[in-house]
């Protein structure tokens, strides 16, 4: 049982990238799911985090407007739409699922002890 993140990549300011995040051994119905990120020298932080059964989302300010979370329940997968990249985007991004009832709490407690953690995919800004 586990969840495995892919998608991470080098890509130049301005850019788009996509993140999945899918669910191995178990689904996603009525888990919250969220993505998260870890840049050098800089706190553990919650992008972005959706809730499965009603589609309700969460998204950090810093990302507001250039990235959007959705899910496709029949691939049993979470997607990080990235646009607008900077180098400020620039982490290892970490996929979560959890029973957690509010997916605000969820990205901002960004918690390690949630059910399950992905390994990590590497997103580079940089030209």
């Amino acid at each position: 049982l586990q969840v495995v993140e892919s998608g991470g990549g080098l890509v130049q300011p301005g850019g788009s990238l996509r993140l999945s995040c899918e669910a191995s051994g178990f689904t996603f119905d009525r888990y919250a799911v969220g993505w998260f990120r870890q840049a050098p020298g800089k706190e553990h932080e919650g992008v972005s985090c959706i809730e499965s059964s009603d589609g309700d989302t969460y998204y950090a300010d810093s990302v507001k407007g250039r990235f959007t979370i959705s899910i496709d329940n029949a691939k049993n997968t979470v997607y990080l739409h990235m646009n607008s990249l900077s180098p400020e985007d620039t982490a290892v991004y970490y996929c979560a699922a959890d029973h957690i009832a509010s997916v605000q709490a969820m990205c901002r407690q960004a918690s390690f002890l949630y059910d399950y953690w992905g390994q990590g995919t590497q997103v580079t800004v940089s030209s």
